[in-house]
């Protein structure tokens, strides 16, 4: 029965949601709620030939069996219902850090997000270890009108292939009729590479600015969203006119040896108007006392190569769009 009682209470949450989310429930009567998330190794447990992903295997020394990826998947829905208990669900859903198809398949469709309807596209990039991002949806708030994955040009210019962008077309109901609103996800190269994986880093970004110049100079709406894995100054967001959105009296994002930053980013372009800041979202399971550090830090999956059994080693971020 304790097995099932986290089951059973997240059923409850999912019909309330459901009930909350009603066709009288207008798009104009709420925000267009958005949420990213680094989602920790969002792996399954059988080999993509080509992607070097044999560490999340069942035999490898993580030990990644199905048992331990359901368990996450479970979680990671538990927390996307959980939030629409104030304020809705999230409408648009970033995520870094997600194998492939199967895997977002799983999540909504097998999962039990299966019950909330929502729809995913995914960029195809020649990461290494054959990790991606990916936007999932509501059709009902967001018509998707096309995507595109755009290549960072990190193996020409001798770097470490890195994640795609994935920027997505979709069609927004506001207060005086239909609008477009574009939005990308992004991730960009890990700050472990040292010199190397900073003029990647740099490299990424001059691109990520380049397209979104481009967008917002046609007169497009963009909101930009993902793991920069570089807090807001950083000198890689000098160039951007968008605008940053992170509550700064929120401790941020991520965690590194007792210290909170802000790694995970949602920027809006200026015609944007939201409702408040981009905030952490920190329900109690997804924090873990660190007695080392003296502080909270997010509960993982993995510390090294060892299966920890949490969630992410990042939290998500929301922020409402008002329209």
């Amino acid at each position: 029965m304790r097995r099932l009682l986290p089951l059973i209470l997240l059923a409850l949450l999912i019909i309330s949601t459901l009930q909350a989310s009603s066709p009288a429930d207008t798009l104009q009567s709420r925000p267009l709620r958005v949420m990213e998330w680094n989602v920790e190794n969002l792996f399954d447990t059988v080999h993509d030939e080509g992607f070097q992903d044999q560490e999340f295997l069942p035999g490898s020394e993580r030990r990644w069996t199905s048992h331990r990826y359901w368990q996450k998947m479970t979680e990671l829905a538990r927390v996307v219902v959980a939030v629409g208990e104030d304020g809705g669900i999230p409408d648009l859903i970033g995520l870094c850090e997600v194998e492939n198809d199967s895997v977002l398949t799983t999540f909504t469709r097998r999962s039990v997000l299966r019950h909330l309807g929502y729809r995913y596209v995914m960029s195809r990039s020649e990461d290494l270890r054959g990790v991606d991002v990916a936007l999932l949806y509501q059709p009902a708030r967001f018509g998707l009108i096309d995507y595109r994955s755009i290549r960072v040009p990190s193996r020409e210019h001798g770097f470490r292939p890195t994640r795609d962008f994935l920027l997505v077309r979709g069609r927004v109901l506001t207060s005086s009729g239909v609008d477009t609103l574009q939005v990308m996800i992004v991730h960009l190269p890990s700050r472990a590479g040292g010199y190397e994986g900073d003029q990647n880093r740099a490299l990424a970004a001059r691109l990520l600015w380049s397209v979104a110049d481009s967008i917002v100079g046609q007169g497009g709406k963009l909101l930009v969203m993902g793991d920069f894995n570089a807090s807001s100054s950083d000198r890689i967001f000098r160039r951007t006119s968008l605008l940053c959105t992170d509550d700064q009296r929120d401790s941020g994002s991520y965690c590194f040896q007792g210290f909170w930053q802000w790694l995970d980013h949602i920027y809006v372009s200026q015609d944007i108007k939201t409702r408040g800041k981009a905030r952490t979202v920190r329900f109690p399971w997804l924090l873990e006392e660190n007695k080392t550090y003296g502080c909270d830090m997010p509960r993982r999956t993995f510390r090294g190569p060892a299966y920890h059994g949490g969630i992410s080693d990042h939290l998500p971020v929301l922020l409402d769009l008002l329209w």
